[in-house]
């Protein structure tokens, strides 16, 4: 199960992309295979942190709570090292495994908080939830005889009723139209995936796309079956869309790579203070080792998309096209203790083929780290490429001979800046309505837009409905008064969010990306570059 209003979107604004990039990079992690000694041959070489607690637990002048207090000591202690080694309480595990396993355990549904009552926006196909009959357009009223309609209820909160170990019942109340009567289902919970393929289709007679948003255990399967399926219908040439993807599983990445490489190139090695080199290369019978290839990458790609990313460039494979990424390179190991918590710790770097750390400098406090975006804006990163400035000290050459640099992410083959020019102040102040008017439209006139299962005859649709208008009007309605300049320069931004949000409210993301993808300056520089 999944909150549908928090779905990212590449169409984020550039203050709302940088914050959900600094929160990912801070709460998910990307475990690797290394050899470490385990934690029952590691010897305490000084036992001073432990006889401070003693002293503490048996001389305070009021009583402490020994756990609390290593708690507190421990993420104080890993602060020391880098950004990336953190302590994960085991109230947070569960939750902090799920993306990268790939799957959760709930009853299948994707939600919206609409006027304060749960609406379904899908079930997911052959999930619990589709299997007992729930039905996109169901209002949850109950939640194990508990009302949730009307209460103010959290979306967090919903989602915790909701999930549960597999094979556990919850009892949901809906609301469904054509109904006066509360329809009750007895749902038992399973093993829910949650996809690392955003969406992929085909963007011409020949250009396929698939969007990657993260990296974990299921993330190569969903890969080649998506694969699969635009061979079939006739791709010759690819866009792997990488925006946003913060990472995850190390193998994950170099399994697609292979897809792409030939027998024997270097995808990635590894090294560390006591982590010799491992070197992973292409074993050989990829999918596509030829045909044109485009890798879209933005400041918000980082860690395991950076070592693909990369992979691609330094093995002369395929165009790089966007903008500079985040630029992590460190990798962590993932420790478990016996009360559930652990940490992540960072054991090696990651480097690319021609020799390059894309791991960015953090030597100056985790403050500047992780303001290392605000100042790239500031300095015109995102909008010329010539602001941006690499030492001699880090650059490299490809096999083929081509000038590549390290030390603070990959830098693009084609730069695309920031698009700035449909931005206006009514934009910023209706965006937070703009999901909500579409999911509203979507309730009143769905037996209508369930007719259609093309993304792009429901657009012709939507064109004749006014759409636009309504929704001014509608921001009328809720304190924001039109703005005839704001709206020349976002009328197009907005209409076509608008229309993307309901058919993806219909269709799901393959709904929503064909008609999306009229405002992606980057999508459609790749389309272009691939035309020529």
């Amino acid at each position: 199960m999944s909150n549908n209003n928090s779905k990212k979107s590449i169409f984020l604004p550039l203050v709302v992309a940088i914050a959900i990039i600094l929160g990912i990079l801070t709460g998910i992690y990307f475990p690797v295979k290394n050899d470490i000694p385990p934690l029952s041959s590691i010897k305490p070489r000084n036992e001073k942190l432990s006889n401070i607690l003693n002293i503490i637990e048996a001389n305070y002048v009021d009583s402490v709570n020994r756990n609390d207090l290593a708690e507190t000591a421990i993420p104080a202690i890993l602060k020391k090292l880098d950004p990336h080694t953190v302590y994960i309480p085991a109230k947070d595990m569960v939750r902090a495994n799920e993306p990268l396993q790939g799957n959760f355990e709930g009853i299948g549904i994707s939600f919206s908080n609409m006027n304060d009552t749960i609406l379904i926006i899908s079930t997911i196909p052959g999930g619990p939830s589709e299997k007992t009959g729930l039905l996109p357009g169901d209002k949850i009223i109950y939640v194990n005889d508990s009302l949730i309609a009307g209460t103010g209820i959290s979306d967090e909160k919903v989602m915790s009723m909701l999930k549960g170990p597999r094979g556990t019942t919850v009892k949901v109340g809906v609301s469904r139209k054509s109904y006066t009567e509360i329809l009750s289902y007895n749902i038992t919970r399973d093993k829910i995936p949650l996809n690392s393929i955003e969406v992929s289709y085909m963007v011409n007679e020949h250009t396929g796309y698939i969007r990657i948003t993260n990296f974990a255990l299921s993330t190569y399967d969903e890969f080649m079956n998506a694969f699969v399926e635009l061979k079939a219908s006739g791709m010759t040439k690819l866009i792997l869309d990488l925006r946003g993807n913060s990472g995850g599983i190390m193998e994950a990445a170099i399994e697609i790579a292979e897809q792409f490489l030939k027998q024997g190139d270097l995808i990635v090695y590894t090294q560390g203070r006591t982590q010799p080199r491992k070197e992973f290369r292409a074993r050989g019978n990829g999918r596509f080792e030829t045909g044109d290839l485009v890798v879209l990458i933005d400041e918000t790609t980082a860690s395991a998309s950076e070592i693909l990313a990369g992979a691609i460039q330094d093995n002369d494979r395929g165009t790089i096209i966007g903008r500079r990424s985040f630029g992590k390179g460190l990798v962590q190991e993932p420790i478990t203790f016996q009360d559930g918590s652990g940490i992540r710790l960072t054991v090696a770097r990651y480097y690319t083929p021609s020799g390059r750390s894309i791991q960015k400098p953090y030597s100056n406090g985790f403050e500047e780290y992780y303001n290392d975006l605000n100042d790239r804006f500031n300095r015109h990163e995102f909008a010329n490429s010539d602001s941006i400035r690499f030492p001699d000290s880090l650059k490299f050459t490809t096999n083929s001979g081509r000038i590549v640099y390290g030390g603070g992410g990959i830098m693009p083959d084609e730069f695309v800046p920031y698009d700035t020019s449909m931005i206006s102040p009514y934009l910023l102040q209706v965006r937070p309505l703009i999901y909500q008017y579409a999911l509203q439209y979507t309730e009143k006139n769905r037996d209508d837009l369930n007719q259609y299962t093309d993304p792009l005859d429901l657009e012709k649709y939507l064109d004749k409905k006014n759409l636009f208008e309504q929704f001014v009007i509608y921001a009328a309605e809720n304190s924001i008064r039109p703005d005839p300049q704001g709206i020349k320069i976002s009328r197009e931004f907005i209409y076509i969010q608008l229309k993307g949000y309901i058919a993806r409210n219909i269709m799901d993301n393959k709904g929503a990306y064909p008609i999306w993808e009229k405002i992606d300056p980057t999508l459609l520089y790749a389309i272009r570059y691939l035309e020529k």
